[in-house]
Order: C-alpha cells, then structure tokens, then sequence
C-alpha cells in the first residue's frame, strides 16, 4: 500500500481551498500538515484553528505532524481539531511511550518521527506501539532541501526492523522527495511519501500522476 502525503505547507494559501480539492480529485487520500513552533524548528507555520477550517471541507486523511516541543500538551487539542494521525518527534518528547499512548488515546493514529542524525535505536522499545515512524530526509524546519542519500540505507535498516518483528508499521518520508528520488525511497522500503514542492509546483495534478506512476512501478 503506497499513500502520496502532499505537504500543505507548500501550497498556495490564496488558493488553498482550490488545491485541496484538486488533489482530491487527482486520487489523493493523505494531506501532510506540518505544525512548526519557532522553538523546536526554526520556523512557524500554523496550528488548530487552520485545521479546523480545512477539515469542515476535506474528507482527506490528515497526517498531522507536530514539529514541536513538548508536544504531549497539544495532543488533545489537535486531536479535536480533526487530526487523523499525529506524529511526534523523538527528539521533542520527555517521555516517549507517554505521548504515544495519549495519542491513541485520543483516538487517532500515533507516529514517531526521527530526524536524520536520530539513530533507530530510539524506537527500540515503542516499534511495536506506533502505527507509523516518519524517517525526516532533510533537516526539519524549512522545505526546499535536497534528499540526504544516507537516508536510503536507514529506510532499508528500519524495513528490516519492522519485518524482523513481525510488524505492519508504515515507513514515511519527508524530505526532498520527487520524480528523482521516489524509486529509490520506494525500493528502500518507504510505502508514506510526503512530497511539497514536488506536488504543489506546477501542474498539480500532472505532478501526482508521475507518483502515482511511481507507486505503480513498486507494486
């Protein structure tokens, strides 16, 4: 099962409305939304009230991903704003295991996300726990970057993890994704592809064809 995650914070906010609708359309069932707060990132995007306002039109399913400290004290919040998913960073969290769990609490799917220099080791003992671990393949915090190729060899690590022990866990990037480096993700093992510039730039749908073609090539 492969799911394109376009990046919302690539898209067009005076047409954002129009975008979202056009990626639907184009088959797209996953929207990557990006809640970035000045502290953990540098940079600061948006946060509950955005999502709100979306998800009254959207029947996407929304990837939230919290690029934040301490992110244990909006779970709830984002949860109730109409998140589908929420992944946190390993990095960000006091206690791990904690904030997964109040994440399924909440009634949503739980993801861990690992920066690139984060080794896998981190998720040794809340593997079995997540639904979804987000493998970052740029530094966080801005877009625009070029994928780092040892990121490759740590999507195949953390596949062999997951078949090891007998998981279904889905492996998502996020990071200088596009028509260059979707096959080598997808042959590594990743099955989530978050793409921003790749999906938004240009002809929108023509750009989710040539993943869709991608996807297809892998099956």
């Amino acid at each position: 099962m492969y799911q394109l995650s376009p990046s919302m914070l690539s898209a067009d906010f005076n047409r954002l409305g129009e975008q979202l609708k056009t990626i639907e359309e184009s088959g797209v069932k996953w929207l990557h939304i990006d809640v970035m707060d000045g502290d953990f990132v540098p940079s600061i995007s948006f946060g509950m009230p955005v999502i709100t306002s979306i998800r009254k039109e959207s029947g996407l399913f929304f990837d939230v991903h919290l690029m934040v400290s301490n992110p244990d004290r909006y779970i709830e919040d984002f949860a109730k704003a109409g998140a589908d998913l929420i992944t946190v960073h390993a990095e960000a969290c006091r206690h791990l295991e904690g904030c997964i769990s109040q994440i399924h609490k909440a009634g949503c799917k739980a993801g861990v996300a690992l920066n690139p220099a984060t080794p896998l080791c981190q998720l040794d003992y809340v593997l079995h726990k997540v639904d979804m671990v987000l493998l970052m393949t740029v530094n966080p915090g801005f877009g625009g970057q070029s994928y780092i190729e040892k990121s490759t060899d740590k999507i195949k690590d953390l596949k062999a993890m997951i078949d090891e022990r007998g998981l279904e866990t889905y492996i998502q990037v996020d990071g200088g994704i596009n028509q260059k480096t979707i096959d080598r993700v997808l042959e590594a093992g990743a099955n989530i592809i978050v793409a921003g510039s790749a999906v938004f730039g240009g002809d929108i749908k023509a750009n989710i064809a040539g993943f869709q073609d991608a996807f297809a090539r892998h099956q």
